[in-house]
């Protein structure tokens, strides 16, 4: 039989039970004066137990941490000197598993650990925290600043993304880096350089694979404001403040709108108009981006509705779609579904996927959910080409329609020779792949014209509209219909 302590928190109804007990037994070893002894020390026996009880119970890895970057700060008010935190998170960590598989995820991640903590100095420790980051809480040392902390840096990502020959082949992770030095905190303390570390290492993550960031103020205010744009972003679509506006796209051969881009707003009621650029990082890899999603989608359809019953001709408008979001098994039904809630077949619509998630390591699920949506009918635009690095195994791997030629190689091609010879190669390209094109960011004539010139199908930009709500849109689309109507007519008239 095995005899343990009583829990802590049922400790206080076990004394009471044995109370009586208890008195009876000091009163009739000593009397009164017993008794007095016994009410004495209960209390202070009670205490120390409740605190052996705390000692006994592990500490939380970040309390761990915190301790002991505690200990280190109290050693250098005495004696001088620095210390500071890192923290490592490993690229695409979410997906790790998928492409390697869980027994080598954890083999690849055990010998990283081994590898970060031969690679520290003496008195430097790592500690694996719960969400799958590692942290390193670093040994007072005379001098610390953010040169020297870029090197510490270095090294250990210098150290995680060296290849790895484990008993199945070889693998390979990248990590990203964020960092804080005590003398950069007004009152350091344990927490506070902790917290700062992981600041520094969310925004090095927004920037992987195997970026490095230092904490400074102004990235504790801007990720406060994106926690704060986060926490407000569902009741903002509640509240209708999430808008999707719509830039045109016209035929390089008719002239014709050929379809509509789908470009989210926040109406937000104290900062005003937001781009995407100010709210998009606050909420990408949660749940809110679904919901962002799902709430263009709406917005987009029930549009192309709209412009159906006033007649006007919009064939298709196409979604920006997320990787979290094309990883989701349900989405090819889920966008069978909401075309069918608004009578619309689904070459209506057309699904925008990044050239970063063509470029990436292959997803199988991805490539799927883009077979299954092309079979559904939907056309599928690689966006941004030119600036994912995919290769022609990669593009071809994936059900495309249309290549979306990126603005940095549009911009002022009708001057720069070798923006035109770049634009030149995608367009040949694009041709014989089967594939259409578009390019985005055209804003003068004559880089519309030379884009005609060179074959291009499709452009998008400011020469012809910028981004707009779908009311303003209804207007420009009814102009433009009647400005094409009266180029016919003269026309017909002049021959």
């Amino acid at each position: 039989m095995t005899i343990g302590f009583p829990r802590g928190s049922d400790l206080p109804w076990q004394i009471a039970a044995l109370l009586p007990v208890l008195a009876l037994g000091a009163y009739w070893a000593g009397g009164e004066v017993a008794m007095i002894a016994l009410a004495a020390a209960l209390p202070l026996g009670v205490l120390a137990y409740r605190h052996h009880l705390r000692r006994a119970v592990p500490l939380a890895v970040s309390d761990q941490v915190i301790d002991r970057l505690d200990g280190v700060l109290g050693e250098i008010r005495t004696k001088g000197g620095a210390t500071g935190c890192l923290v490592i998170q490993f690229d695409d960590a979410a997906h790790l598993a998928d492409r390697l598989g869980r027994t080598r995820q954890c083999e690849v991640l055990a010998a990283s650990i081994a590898r970060l903590r031969g690679a520290l100095r003496p008195g430097d420790m790592l500690y694996p925290m719960e969400d799958g980051s590692l942290a390193v809480a670093l040994a007072a040392t005379p001098r610390l600043d953010a040169e020297i902390m870029v090197r510490i840096a270095a090294r250990l990502h210098l150290v995680v993304q060296q290849p790895m020959a484990l008993a199945e082949g070889p693998a390979q992770v990248t990590c990203s880096i964020g960092f804080c030095q005590s003398q950069q905190l007004r009152q350091p303390g344990g927490r506070t350089l902790l917290d700062a570390a992981q600041v520094a290492a969310d925004e090095a993550a927004r920037h992987r694979p195997g970026a490095i960031r230092g904490y400074s103020d102004d990235l504790a205010r801007a990720r406060a404001d994106r926690d704060a744009l986060r926490a407000g972003f569902s009741q903002a679509v509640d509240r209708g403040e999430i808008q999707a506006w719509f830039q045109p796209q016209l035929s390089t051969d008719s002239g014709e709108v050929s379809g509509i881009e789908a470009l989210v707003r926040w109406q937000h009621p104290e900062r005003g108009l937001l781009a995407p650029g100010s709210f998009l990082p606050a909420i990408e890899g949660s749940e809110l981006m679904e919901l962002l999603g799902q709430t263009m989608l709406v917005q987009s359809l029930a549009a192309l509705a709209e412009f159906d019953r006033r007649g006007l001709r919009v064939p298709t408008v196409a979604v920006n779609f997320s990787a979290q979001e094309l990883r989701d098994p349900q989405l090819p039904d889920r966008l069978r579904w909401t075309l069918d809630r608004f009578g619309l077949g689904a070459s209506r619509l057309t699904v925008e996927v990044l050239e970063s998630v063509v470029a990436g390591d292959g997803d199988d699920v991805i490539a799927s959910n883009i077979s299954r949506i092309a079979a559904m009918g939907c056309s599928v635009d690689l966006d941004d080409f030119g600036t994912g690095n995919a290769s022609i195994t990669a593009i071809r791997r994936f059900a495309l329609n249309r290549l979306k030629i990126d603005r940095s190689f549009v911009h002022r091609v009708d001057q720069n020779r070798d923006q035109q010879q770049l634009v030149t190669a995608i367009l040949s390209l694009a041709e014989r792949l089967g594939l259409e094109t578009l390019a985005e960011g055209v804003e003068t004539p004559a880089e519309h014209t030379l884009l005609a010139q060179l074959g291009c199908g499709h452009v998008q930009g400011y020469v012809i509209a910028k981004p707009m709500p779908v009311g303003d849109l209804v207007r420009w689309l009814t102009a433009h219909r009647d400005r094409q109507c009266e180029a016919i007519r003269i026309g017909v008239q002049a021959r």
